[in-house]
């Protein structure tokens, strides 16, 4: 695997990212997923094929970069008004998104092209940042809130669990039942 360099925050080097995620998206929809190659991303993107294996290394790295950007969460947790609310809702969502069709596909691809586990990592980041936003405001509030790593452990490891390795269906209940089992060993 090549070593993926520094990028800008801004300028160039953001752009062809962009283009680049967008292309992906774009032909994946079009065409699906087994039909994607570098040269035809590349060509979509208005780049080189060049430029991609440059940044990337191969497609499965392109893939997995451009997962790890999906799985991102695209707003804060939704305030609720006290910490059971507030973790039912977030482990309801979570467990819908990362189910679906689209997020077991993503999650594969994030864990895939990541040999050194730091998609996986900014994954499981992605997920702290939005917990410790709940528990935040739960000890604003005055609630006693656990740590962020025991809801980590207790509520999200279960589902990723049953997601990547026993794919049959999950529904919000499985979510309040983990949440409830969370705060029930605190109590």
């Amino acid at each position: 695997m090549s070593p993926r360099p520094m990028v800008r925050p801004g300028g160039r080097s953001a752009r062809v990212q962009e283009a680049v995620h967008t292309a992906v998206r774009e032909l994946e929809t079009e065409l699906g997923r087994d039909a994607l190659t570098v040269p035809l991303v590349a060509a979509r993107a208005g780049v080189t094929p060049s430029t991609i294996y440059r940044r990337w290394g191969d497609l499965r790295e392109l893939l997995s970069d451009v997962a790890v950007e999906r799985l991102r969460p695209e707003s804060p947790p939704e305030d609720r008004g006290n910490l059971v609310s507030d973790l039912r809702t977030w482990a309801e969502h979570f467990l819908d998104e990362m189910a679906s069709p689209p997020g077991r596909a993503y999650i594969r691809d994030a864990l895939l092209g990541d040999p050194d586990g730091s998609n996986a990592g900014q994954c499981s980041a992605y997920a702290a940042d939005q917990i410790d936003i709940i528990l935040a405001r739960a000890t604003d509030r005055g609630e006693q809130a656990p740590d962020v790593d025991v809801v980590l452990d207790h509520v999200v490891a279960p589902m990723m669990y049953r997601i990547l390795f026993r794919p049959g269906p999950l529904d919000a209940d499985y979510a309040h039942d983990l949440v409830a089992g969370l705060l029930d060993e605190r109590a």
